[in-house]
């Protein structure tokens, strides 16, 4: 008798689209029915982004989220945990951004509405990618290309969201479905001492590091990513 597939909801983060996820919705769709969320675009405040995706969610279902997509699984998991079967949070953070990480978004909000949209993307570029893939320009061009698609509007809208989001640390103890947290060892926006302190909170959490890996970890090192995510997925099923 065939297992059936893990209904597996995937959000991507700042800046990113589908694509970010292309690797895995090629590599893991023999065990996972996917869908990635275009919600994280569309409202300035986190709690309407996971109310959105909430509405359309199937009754249980897996949940995977990268970045800006991992504070919105949390606050999916804050709002139904009772609906998500295994949570990923792979290069992101439980906490709140510190002062010069507020800053640093009101100047990126503030140079987009003066219409140099294009070089924040080109500011970003040195910590999204580890710094030996700045060279890639097959990576590098998918990376614009997906803030492309998102947009000036997009942007400042997630922007917005993310510092309105809530601390999600305190909530951490009361995960209690598989859990994996995953982070390029070469992380530079959200390092690997952020997912050891998220690991260690999460009951029985897996943390899996990736090598010479930085921010986007499923475009960066797909195979590694999907090798860890096949495992998040399959554990404790027949």
């Amino acid at each position: 008798m065939m297992t059936a597939k893990t209904q597996l909801i995937l959000v991507p983060g700042l800046l990113c689209t589908s694509a970010l996820w292309r690797a895995q919705l090629d590599g893991l769709a023999d065990i996972a029915q996917m869908s990635v969320t275009d919600e994280h675009t569309r409202h300035t405040d986190i709690g309407d982004i996971a109310a959105a995706i909430l509405a359309v969610a199937p009754d249980r279902f897996a949940l995977a989220g990268l970045s800006f997509g991992g504070y919105i699984a949390l606050e999916i998991m804050r709002r139904a945990p009772h609906r998500v079967d295994r949570l990923a949070l792979l290069d992101t953070a439980a906490g709140i951004d510190d002062a010069d990480r507020r800053k640093l978004r009101r100047e990126f909000i503030e140079q987009t509405r003066l219409g140099r949209f294009l070089g924040v993307t080109d500011r970003l570029l040195p910590v999204l990618v580890h710094p030996d893939r700045l060279a890639d320009r097959e990576l590098v061009a998918a990376v614009k290309a997906m803030a492309v698609e998102v947009g000036q509007d997009g942007f400042l809208r997630q922007q917005t969201a993310i510092m309105g989001r809530p601390d999600s640390r305190p909530g951490l103890a009361e995960i209690d479905c598989p859990t994996l947290v995953l982070v390029g060892r070469q992380d530079a926006l959200t390092p690997l001492d952020v997912h050891e302190e998220m690991a260690a909170a999460i009951v029985g959490a897996r943390l899996v590091v990736i090598e010479d890996c930085g921010h986007l970890s499923t475009m960066e090192r797909p195979e590694a990513v999907n090798q860890a995510m096949r495992a998040w997925l399959t554990v404790g099923r027949a």
